[in-house]
């Protein structure tokens, strides 16, 4: 099996405390940010990936079919690699790579320059052979030092996910992408304030587009995350994070869960959903709250998943 994966952080509504802090940090991220944004060049330098790598990268699918492929998001990486997976690693900078996972032999993880805001970075070679895919990009959703270098929600949650599925071979077998709680009620109060700049509609369009693209599908639409980012640790650090008290799951339909999720629940939960086939043209809403959860245990989150799912609405 392969799977690649690609990844994101996007803030989640709570509680009206959350959003006027929330609004608070836009204003004062605007007013630290307006200098550097207005001096900065929006023109972006398009990096061809370099033929040794595209020839390592046949070689490395055709050696072996059962192989997941990632960008990213390192708890998702991380418990690939912890499962013995062989994977594919996705990123803007490769270099990053190794000071997250360390020296890997090429043959458990390969690392590839790829970025989904550039269609002509997605190659027909970096999916060859490629079975399922885990796409977890964003961004913030107010404005942001990590906008920079045109990484907005429309860049990122819209074209992004649009570039990436129009890729991907028509064999696949299974695209889980990981969404928003709220995505649905973008236009309503609090909702609203949260999709100021769009993010919540541009991430259901990503929705509808997967939706659409005829591939199978599973939507994760993750709450408000918590623990990390755990963007400076080593592998072995990743290995032991925990989500602390809240181990236990909520898994909901119909976009009515509102509240926090751990990355590390929501990265275990992508893993499972590829491998439980009736997760197949689903949408679920995931939450965590205090007490112990499924770990990692195929059967409680295949009664996790059973328990919450409901028709898909047209």
């Amino acid at each position: 099996m392969e799977c690649l994966l690609f990844s994101p952080r996007v803030p989640h509504p709570l509680s009206l405390a959350f959003w006027l802090r929330s609004l608070l940090c836009f204003l004062a991220n605007f007013l630290l940010n307006v200098r550097n944004v207005a001096l900065q060049s929006t023109d972006i330098q398009h990096r061809q990936t370099p033929l040794h790598v595209k020839e390592n990268a046949r070689r490395f699918f055709s050696s072996n079919q059962d192989v997941k492929v990632a960008q990213g998001r390192q708890l998702v990486v991380a418990s690939l690699l912890n499962r013995n997976i062989k994977s594919r690693l996705l990123l803007r900078n490769p270099e990053k790579a190794t000071a997250l996972f360390g020296e890997q032999d090429e043959e458990k993880l390969q690392v590839v320059q790829g970025d989904t805001r550039n269609p002509q970075d997605l190659d027909p070679y970096m999916f060859e052979g490629v079975t399922h895919v885990i796409c977890t990009t964003g961004t913030t959703a107010f404005p942001s030092r990590r906008w920079d270098g045109d990484n907005t929600p429309e860049r990122v949650d819209w074209e992004g996910v649009r570039n990436l599925v129009s890729a991907l071979p028509a064999s696949l077998k299974r695209i889980v992408l990981v969404s928003s709680v709220g995505v649905t009620k973008f236009n309503e109060i609090p909702w609203s304030i949260m999709n100021l700049f769009g993010v919540l509609k541009y991430k259901k369009m990503g929705e509808d587009f997967v939706r659409n693209s005829g591939l199978p599908f599973t939507i994760i639409r993750a709450g408000r995350l918590t623990d990390g980012p755990y963007t400076s640790y080593d592998l072995n650090t990743l290995l032991q994070s925990t989500a602390g008290e809240r181990r236990a799951v909520l898994i909901g339909q119909g976009d009515k869960l509102v509240g926090e999720v751990s990355r590390l629940v929501v990265a275990e939960a992508c893993i499972q959903a590829l491998d439980i086939d009736f997760t197949e043209g689903q949408i679920y809403e995931i939450n965590s709250v205090k007490g112990e959860g499924p770990g990692s245990d195929p059967q409680k989150w295949q009664e996790l998943f059973r328990t919450a799912q409901k028709p898909l609405p047209l």
